[in-house]
């Protein structure tokens, strides 16, 4: 599928690269480019033999500058609320991908770019990054779930500073505070990246599955139903093929070659 302001690659097998490619607007998310990722998602989706999602933006200076504000400045309220449910309809679907979704940012993650980041399971950082919910400064709150993930990723206290102040963070504070979970040398974000999804998709895909969905629900549950739900995808697991393989070879003292199924 082409897309006017994406990139969507698979960069080896089941390792998927998604770009936000408008440079010269710091790709900054416009209805049209949220279309294209609702669709790239879709795409990704819909492959079974899909394993990891690298989330990055082109160029150097920016992962996602936020939402394109020269399309938001003359929105009617009605407007407003249409594009906030179509971004949070966006980050919702990457979020429920059954597979890892890891965000490379470089350069300036703001807003809208933020909160694409926060969609994805986790942010590993150039050097360079700088993260920010600034849309106070706009006089409007964050649209696309800012005031929701980033609470639950670094606690009420911090994102509430971070949102009503529009400061914005550097990588080594991002770090610091839960916000990524690694910083690494600017060259080397792909590969570092690339790394990482090789890692995961070398492992057993339905457990690999299983997994982010007890992390994700058990999250909404209290500790015993979300232990019960663990219970439950262990138990799923040894219905599979990938469980008889991984076993047979960790007796047999080799590498698994599991399927999927």
């Amino acid at each position: 599928m082409a897309y006017q302001n994406l990139l969507l690659e698979q960069a080896e097998s089941g390792i998927y690269v998604l770009t936000v490619n408008r440079p010269q607007a710091l790709n900054a998310l416009n209805a049209t480019t949220l279309n294209e990722l609702a669709q790239a998602v879709a795409q990704v989706a819909a492959d079974a033999g899909a394993r990891v999602l690298l989330v990055t933006g082109a160029g150097d200076k920016a992962f996602v500058a936020g939402a394109d504000i020269s399309e938001m400045q003359q929105l009617t309220a009605t407007q407003a609320q249409a594009f906030s449910e179509q971004g949070m309809q966006v980050m919702h679907a990457l979020e429920a991908l059954p597979l890892p979704v890891i965000a490379l940012v470089q350069g300036y993650a703001l807003g809208g770019g933020c909160e694409l980041a926060l969609a994805c399971d986790w942010i590993i950082a150039s050097e360079r990054a700088v993260f920010g919910q600034p849309e106070v400064n706009l006089g409007i709150p964050p649209g696309f779930g800012g005031t929701q993930r980033l609470a639950r990723l670094v606690g009420r206290a911090r994102a509430l500073e971070l949102v009503t102040t529009a400061r914005q963070i550097k990588a080594e504070e991002a770090l610091a505070i839960g916000l990524v979970i690694q910083v690494v040398p600017a060259a080397q974000l792909r590969d570092r990246g690339m790394a990482v999804a090789r890692t995961i998709a070398a492992k057993g895909p339905v457990a690999v599955r299983l997994a982010k969905q007890a992390v994700q629900r058990g999250q909404d549950l209290d500790l015993a139903n979300a232990c019960a739900y663990e219970t439950a995808a262990f138990a799923l697991a040894f219905a599979t093929t990938d469980q008889q393989e991984g076993m047979r070879a960790f007796l047999e003292k080799r590498a698994a070659k599991f399927s999927g199924g």
